[in-house]
């Protein structure tokens, strides 16, 4: 069993190994079926729906990286949509570094950098194509609604309501 500890960073999504994750997460999507990367979208790209790096940067937004012996292995970014609502965007783990809870740490800090933000809740989008992103969003009290974004590539819209009972712990 891997045992190494994983350390995270809050980074801008402009670094060189945010968007060597960013490109892998885009690549592995188009591998299982999307016309093509959310990370690199086609000419004529629509606002609204595709995600500009400073969104993803302060003051409402943050980039997380996980590092794995400083080796960049798992990122996830949040921005913010209006008061009170925060957006989970771009999480992705790269093959080797997946079954070891990375992903699900990344999800409660964002969290609780929305909570720093004052938002009291989160949205998220993804794809039939990630059904391990599907669980565990249900895992971790997502819970699904209609669409919020027009966003014609998701099949799964999420809401989260974190003023709730039974929300993640913070991170000492």
């Amino acid at each position: 069993m891997h045992t190494s500890p994983i350390r995270f960073r809050r980074t801008s999504p402009d670094t060189p190994e945010a968007v060597r994750l960013l490109r892998a997460y885009g690549a592995e999507l188009v591998g299982r079926g999307r016309p093509f990367s959310p990370v690199e979208p086609p000419a004529g790209r629509r606002p609204g729906i595709w995600v500009e790096p400073h969104e993803l940067e302060p003051p409402g937004g943050a980039f997380l990286l996980a590092e794995d012996r400083g080796v960049a292995v798992a990122c996830g970014g949040l921005r913010t949509l209006a008061p009170g609502l925060g957006e989970v965007k771009r999480m992705y783990v790269v093959p080797g570094a997946r079954r070891r809870g990375i992903a699900r740490t990344i999800l409660f800090e964002l969290e609780r950098i929305a909570r720093e933000l004052g938002h009291g809740r989160v949205r998220l989008d993804t794809n039939a194509v990630q059904p391990e992103a599907v669980a565990l969003y249900h895992a971790t009290g997502y819970r699904e609604i209609a669409d919020y974004n027009g966003n014609p590539f998701a099949t799964h819209w999420f809401e989260k309501d974190l003023n709730a009972a039974g929300q993640a712990p913070r991170r000492a």
